[in-house]
């Protein structure tokens, strides 16, 4: 069977509790939030959009597989391979 690679964007609601003079001050704090220290209080998934699809090869696959996941380039290709996801049909 073919292999496809499709992109995704996920969304996520996410949920600050700052203590602040106002409300200006709170908002201000989570947007210079680069550094990432402040703690969020919770988050919740709320929607994936597909922005591309397309046909891959085997070569393809594992080329973006080492890219993308360049601290794991030392595992076989059989280890690699087990994160393609494969519809059952015959369910």
């Amino acid at each position: 069977m073919a292999k496809y690679l499709v992109e995704t964007i996920s969304m996520f609601r996410m949920r600050y509790v700052i203590e602040a003079e106002n409300a200006d001050h709170a908002k201000d704090e989570v947007t210079m939030n680069d550094n990432g220290e402040l703690r969020e209080f919770s988050q919740m998934h709320v929607d994936e959009n597909i922005t591309s699809v397309r046909e891959i090869d085997r070569e393809e696959y594992l080329r973006l597989f080492n890219e993308d996941n360049d601290y794991l380039q030392e595992w076989d290709e059989d280890h690699k391979l087990s994160f393609l996801n494969v519809i059952n049909y015959d369910k």
